[in-house]
């Protein structure tokens, strides 16, 4: 029965319904404190967090123990401790215990103190967000407390430019109606200004700080989580309940913009806010090559296991066959039998094959991180002069790991583009206006310089003259110091305002002070002498006021907009609830129709100095269906006239007739389209009295509507923007950082897959899209509904499988748009809601009931396995697309979408963003970096990288990537050459020593073989190391493929190494005991210590060779690395080995005059050269066997294929042909529904008399004390 339940349950596809257990009381912090829950065991902790934060891995006394609990996840470290243990018996121990340890040791500090200095700058982040002041009612007033002290049920008030401190509910604000303007770039990368507005009973009640106190609401609402754009819950005051939702939430991370004073009771704080629930946790990053390393160990150490037992069987039989054999020596084995040797000779010889897995070879792997990582630091060429900020590589030891990069996720705003919307072109009545962009001609912009001093105002032609100075002006907007092609507009630091570019408060700028002086061109006072837009023609055309369509055109901009306008002083404050809409209106008001005033039911706009009142008969509001927005008006003659604009794709169809300038216009959006600017179609159409009067009546009787009074409205403004006459087009450039798309292109021939991940819009989010170059016009797009076929189409050929789930996927996903697979390119486009159902609720994947059906009534673990499979399937269907772009995804999202990557395609991943919504993306990614931008350091402070630009990535992963994933893994490749070749020489001298685990070498040799004489040549690999120079490395992107296909070091490479060194220790080994057998030299030398400097001389010569032949890239450092092992190897060899240290301290000193009686004898010499010889000839061999055989590597290939077929270069316009563009829907529109409603309402007019709010409760800096003040209504 329960289980029919739980089917029937599935069966409608439902989400749970959230809990609605969550209770805030107002001013009752004793209410909240009482509650506590169980977190682990027995332990509780409080229910209502506080609002301290805490992203910091350690304090004072979890440091030591959690950071040596990490570092032993190092099998290496693991190993080392074992052999210190081993070192601690005194019957198998070849060296003092206290000689590993230290090394170890300062293995671990080394460590220990950069995980120690990063979490410091945690703690730093952490108290200086918990120390932002704020003001939290405490008792009858407000004092200024942290951010720390706020806790559940406090009433905080916030000004504006603040952030919000916690989630808060909106109560009052200092705004008509109570609304609040706020931006959510931290949280979804918008900078478009988002409204919130209270209820009205707080907003006419709380209207003083001793109401305020006295305020004992009760909210109930759903428990903390991690959706962004959802809340619910009720408010209980004075008996009544009353509803709320996200509009009236103020989320953590906000900035109050436009608003001077706001009123929140916090509802979540600290780690129970939306933000930091999608936050995610620190986790510790290790590198592809760290984790093969550790699988290494363990193959190597089981091999000396194995190498070993069989080494020490062999002792057993030996030494009872020697006894048996002489039995005569009987009396020394009276205390030892075979088998007890045996057990110490396998301890014995696992202590002295140890040293394949040196502790300096980890030591040297950290030294050579942190020097890869200063030159990260030191390179010029990452280094952003304009604001001072160097590329810094916060994290040490994920050098290589950029060089095995396969998928990028990229947030949008602040990262791809400079949150900066300029106007940059317009068509009008078939003329089109401005003839460059940012992207052009990067050296178009103004640089702020002054005006000639021949064009003072004398020289300003009179409206009506001849303009006698207009070739004058011309020439100065021409020179090449202030602009080019006749097009100008400043640089963003010339712009009041700009050093914010998100910010939507700005003054308007003026536009040529040439033009605008003089009779009748008086706009010019209401901003300062600084450009935005500024063409010469249309200056001069707007001037005459000759052309009727352009007039119109500009009237539009000046009418048909949401903004707000303040004056203070002799400046125009602009209000923008989006970029787009500024840029428009500051194009008008350079244009000469500046937009002055606005009331419930009246605009006013100054004409070429004219000033104009148009009544507002209703305002056609924005929305994401409509794609257009529309205001009626009636001009002071008592026309009525209709302003429309919207995208092309919806004005063109609505047209009253199709003539040239309409067909010019598509050509010019056509045009606009390539050079990847935001469009909107202008149109406007004159409305009959009659017309205007019926169509008014059905509007005010649907207004009152209770049931589908939006459909019905959506009726009414479809019948009145119907037959217009087409005015022109805008275009406005959302501005990239420099250098985005040839990025972008070099990194997709470098194999590197980018996707953006952002919480904009998607018609935005594609117009950057197309403008960086990730999207081309002949990609085919998947949207959710193609998606949802491809889906269900592969899940109904799969259902039928096993429950193993092991099919084919992106084999299947192929099958079923094979046209699509073999000629086209695909990009994929999802939105955050789609992407929810696909991975959690599966609503997606049901059709007409009876899928969901067979899905339900699977087992629960049946269910994880098919919902792994419906992962597996997207992450397939998204990773064979060329380009995927995700909008409105919140920050988990971004987060799951980089784990879903790495789990199913098992690939490394870099996630780069600005902003706190992009922390959780970056944490979790292989390599995070922050680009120090806009938004704060949050981002910066969770990252691996930071850079100051995008455009940085292409040097950070081609040039330094790829540069030390080819050190390391040559490092790594000759540190295992050299330990094998020098010192398996011990397995073999085994067999001639009866099995003994005596060491053939001196034990300084041993000591010194990794330390000094072959330590630097192979560090001098792993610090200057190069295949191409920087500049051929960017020419020729294709070569990062090698790291992504892991060719320079896998299993495959570490067999060949193991087995060339092997080789080379059998060699110098047996050519020497050849030789040594029966055979002397003129100095009479054959002895075992001769034998033993012989072969180690071999060995080391042999090793050092092999890295002369293979170093591609010699420096003066190279030279004197090798020079400094040869002489280090003589002048200690001869150190250890004089007569004097032997006489001093015997049984340290060995081998006394080994070296010197050996290496003077011209024999020995001789052998030594021999078995130099036969170690270098393989290598020689290879090489010549590839060069006859004609097998070229990667680079030798790349290098002929651009002889062949030079690449060409990248460009910034996409070569579209004409009559393709199916894609202008990247309308201009940025801000949210409902901005026309609240000024029809008049809620966001402020009152030009006295306010009917308490000044004392929203203007508190103006009344230092308060009275008793009378309610709203009175």
């Amino acid at each position: 029965m329960a289980e029919q339940d739980q089917a029937s349950g599935c069966l409608h596809g439902k989400k749970q319904l959230p809990a609605f257990t969550w209770e805030v009381r107002a001013n009752d912090r004793n209410y909240h404190m009482q509650f506590k829950k169980k977190f682990a065991f027995c332990l509780t902790k409080k229910k209502y967090a506080g609002n301290a934060i805490k992203t910091a891995k350690y304090n004072i006394f979890t440091f030591l123990p959690l950071n040596l609990y990490e570092q032993f996840h190092r099998m290496a470290n693991v190993y080392f401790v074992f052999v210190i243990l081993l070192q601690t018996f005194p019957e198998i121990s070849t060296l003092p215990w206290y000689t590993l340890l230290f090394p170890l040791s300062c293995l671990l500090t080394i460590r220990g103190l950069r995980d120690l200095i990063d979490d410091i700058g945690r703690h730093q982040s952490d108290r200086n967000i918990n120390s932002r002041p704020c003001e939290i009612l405490s008792g009858k007033s407000f004092c200024w407390q942290k951010w720390r002290d706020i806790c559940v049920g406090d009433i905080v008030r916030l000004r504006k430019e603040s952030f919000v401190p916690a989630d808060m509910l909106l109560l009052c604000s200092s705004e008509p109606s109570s609304l609040c303007y706020v931006e959510t770039a931290d949280i979804d990368g918008e900078t478009n200004l988002k409204f919130r507005q209270a209820l009205l009973v707080t907003h006419q009640e709380l209207v003083s700080e001793e109401i305020m106190a006295a305020f004992d609401g009760r909210v109930t609402c759903e428990e903390p989580n991690s959706r962004m754009h959802s809340f619910t819950g009720t408010l209980e005051w004075r008996g009544e309940t009353y509803s709320l939702d996200s509009e009236k939430i103020l989320l953590r991370g906000c900035k109050i913009r436009n608003t001077d004073v706001c009123y929140g009771l916090v509802i979540y704080a600290g780690f129970d806010s939306k933000i930091m629930r999608n936050c995610g946790k620190i986790k510790r990053k290790k590198t592809k090559l760290d984790r093969m390393m550790d699988r290494l160990v363990i193959i190597i150490f089981l091999v000396l296991l194995v190498t070993s037992l069989g080494l020490a069987v062999a002792s057993g039989f030996w030494a009872r066959m020697f006894q048996e054999k002489h039995s005569y020596l009987s009396a020394l084995y009276k205390r030892t039998t075979p088998a007890q040797q045996a057990f110490f000779n396998f301890w014995g010889f696992t202590i002295l094959l140890s040293i394949i897995i040196p502790m300096s070879m980890y030591i040297t792997f950290e030294f050579i991180y942190l020097v890869n990582s200063f030159f990260i630091n030191w390179d010029l060429e990452m280094y952003y002069a304009v604001k001072d900020i160097p590329a810094k590589a916060r994290s040490t030891s994920l050098n290589d790991q950029l060089g095995q990069i396969e998928y990028i996720f990229s947030d949008k705003t602040g990262t791809l583009t400079q949150n900066v919307m300029s106007f940059k072109k317009c068509c009008i009545n078939g003329t089109i206006y401005g003839t460059g962009t940012g992207r052009e001609n990067k050296q178009s912009s103004v640089r702020n310089s002054p005006l000639p001093r021949s064009m003072g105002p004398d020289a300003v032609p009179h409206r009506g003259q001849s303009c006698s100075s207009y070739w004058q002006c011309r020439a100065w907007l021409m020179d090449s110091d202030h602009a080019s092609t006749g097009l100008l507009y400043c640089r963003p630091s010339s712009i009041p305002g700009a050093e914010h570019p998100a910010r939507s408060l700005s003054r308007a700028p003026a536009a040529c002070p040439c033009l605008l002086q003089g009779s009748g061109l008086t706009w010019s006072h209401h901003g300062e002498k600084k450009l935005d837009f500024c063409d010469v023609t249309l200056l001069e055309a707007a001037r005459r006021d000759s052309d009727p369509v352009l007039r119109e055109f500009l009237r539009l901009l000046a009418l048909c907009h949401t903004v707000m306008v303040e004056e203070k002083g002799d400046q125009l404050v602009y209000q923008a609830a989006s970029p787009d809409e500024e840029a428009l209106v500051l194009a008008a008001r350079n244009l000469g129709y500046v937009f002055l005033a606005r009331t419930q039911d009246t605009i006013t706009i100054s004409e070429l100095g004219v000033k104009r009142t148009y009544k507002v008969l209703a305002m056609l509001d924005f929305n994401s269906d409509r794609k257009r927005m529309s205001v009626l008006v009636r001009d002071p003659q008592g026309t009525i006239r209709l302003y429309t604009k919207g995208a092309d794709t919806v004005i063109l169809e609505r047209l009253q007739r199709r003539g040239p300038n309409e067909t010019f216009t598509e050509m010019a959006l056509d045009r606009f389209a390539e050079e990847t600017l935001r469009t909107l179609c202008l149109a406007s159409k004159e409305v009959s009295e009659v017309e205007y009067s019926v169509w008014s009546r059905r509007h005010r009787e649907a207004s009152i509507l209770l049931q589908d009074r939006a459909r019905e409205l959506d009726k009414l403004y479809e019948e009145m923007e119907q037959n217009l006459q087409l005015l022109g087009a805008t275009a406005i450039e959302d501005k990239l950082q420099d250098g985005v798309p040839e990025t972008i292109q070099l990194l997709k021939l470098g194999n590197i897959k980018v996707w953006v991940l952002t919480g904009d819009k998607q018609e935005t989010a594609m117009n950057i899209g197309y403008a960086c170059k990730l999207l081309t016009d002949d990609m085919e797009i998947l949207e959710e509904k193609e998606i949802s076929k491809i889906l269900r189409t592969y899940w109904v050929s799969n259902n039928h499988l096993s429950s193993s789930g092991e099919v084919l996927c992106s084999g299947c996903l192929s099958q079923q748009r094979p046209e699509a697979s073999r000629n086209k390119k695909r990009a994929l486009i999802i939105s955050g809601d789609f992407l929810d159902k696909i991975l959690h609720t599966g609503e997606v994947l049901k059709e007409k009931g009876w899928l969901w059906q067979r899905l339900a009534c699977c087992r629960a673990t049946g269910s994880q396995e098919q919902g792994s499979l419906v992962e597996k399937a997207f992450v397939d269907l998204a990773t064979s697309c060329q380009a995927v772009i995700c909008c409105r995804v919140t920050p988990k999202q971004k987060a799951l979408i980089v784990e879903l990557v790495k789990k199913h395609k098992k690939a490394i991943t870099l996630a780069i963003g600005d902003g706190a919504n992009d922390v959780n993306m970056i944490k979790t990614a292989d390599i995070g970096v922050g680009i120090s931008g806009l938004e704060g350091m949050q981002a910066v402070q969770c990252s691996d990288y930071a850079l100051a630009q995008f455009s940085y990535l292409q040097r950070l992963l081609l040039v330094h990537g790829r540069w030390a994933y080819l050190r390391i893994c040559k490092f790594l490749r000759y540190f295992f050459y050299k330990t094998f070749a020098g010192l398996m020489a011990q397995v073999w001298f085994a067999f001639h020593s009866g099995f003994t685990a005596q060491p053939l070498y001196e034990g300084w040799f041993l000591a010194l073989y990794n330390i000094f004489y072959t330590a630097y040549p192979v560090l001098s690999v792993g610090l200057l190391e190069q295949d191409v120079s920087a500049k051929k490395s960017l020419e020729f992107p294709e070569l990062y493929v090698i790291g992504q296909q892991d060719e320079l070091f896998n299993y495959r490479v570490f067999g060949i190494t193991l087995l060339h060194g092997v080789s080379t220790s059998l060699a110098s080994f047996y050519i020497a005991l050849w030789a040594f057998e029966d055979h002397v030299g003129s100095k009479v030398v054959g002895d075992y210590e001769s034998f033993a400097v012989t072969v180690a001389t071999s060995a080391l010569l042999s090793v050092l060779v092999e890295f002369i032949l293979d170093t591609k890239f010699w420096t003066a450092l190279s030279f004197l690395m090798v020079t400094a092992s040869l002489l280090l190897f003589c002048f200690f060899s001869f150190l250890t080995q004089s007569i004097d240290a032997f006489r001093i301290a015997p049984a340290i000193f060995r081998f006394p005059d080994a070296s010197w009686n050996a290496l003077t004898d011209p024999y020995v010499l001789l052998v030594v050269l021999l078995s130099l010889v036969v170690n270098t000839i393989p290598s020689l061999t290879v090489h010549l066997y590839c060069t006859i055989m004609g097998k070229t590597t990667i680079q030798q290939k790349i290098r002929l294929k651009a002889k062949r077929e030079p690449e060409p270069s990248v460009e910034l316009r996409a070569h579209v042909p004409h009559g393709s563009f199916h894609r202008r829907s990247s309308y201009a529109f940025s801000h949210q529904e409902g901005y026309a409603g609240l000024i029809t309402r008049g809620d966001s007019l402020r009152a030009r008399t006295t306010r009917r709010t308490a000044p004392g409760l929203l203007h508190p800096e103006t009344t230092p004390a308060l009275s008793s003040l009378p309610s709203p209504s009175a």
